[in-house]
């Protein structure tokens, strides 16, 4: 009879900061052409995570590759993320620890107006990379 050995998957530690984490997130984004990149810092506002980046994408195919290549991206990291919504590429969520990050197709987006629920007012607060 072969034995059978159990192996503990253990998920590593980032070595980023959370501020440093958003920037690679928004960086990733840009490059990978998202619109609309909008921060909110949640600190002392949720224990949920310190920032959360809202972008949008201009179809359900561009939502769930930037997903995906803002999932490969940030793994490389060592932060393993998890990712909610992919299949329908309207509202992909991307939990990544310390950051949360909403993908939207614009139309999505602006019913949900998760901006507002925070406080911030939209499009004025968009992040741009230079």
């Amino acid at each position: 009879m072969a034995k059978t050995t159990k192996t503990k998957t253990t998920k590593s530690k980032t070595t980023l900061s959370p501020e440093e984490l958003k920037d690679l997130i928004v960086t990733t984004l840009d490059q990978d052409k998202a619109e609309d990149i909008v921060t909110i810092d949640l600190t002392g506002k949720t224990s949920l995570a310190d920032y959360m980046v809202i972008a949008s994408g201009r179809s359900t195919r561009q939502v769930g590759a930037l997903a995906e290549k803002l999932s490969a991206r940030i793994k490389k990291e060592d932060v393993i993320p998890r990712i909610e919504g992919k299949q329908t590429g309207n509202w992909v969520l991307v939990d990544a620890g310390d950051v949360i990050v909403h993908l939207f197709r614009p139309e999505v987006r602006e019913f949900y107006a998760i901006e507002e629920i925070w406080n911030v007012t939209y499009p004025s607060d968009k992040i741009h990379i230079t």
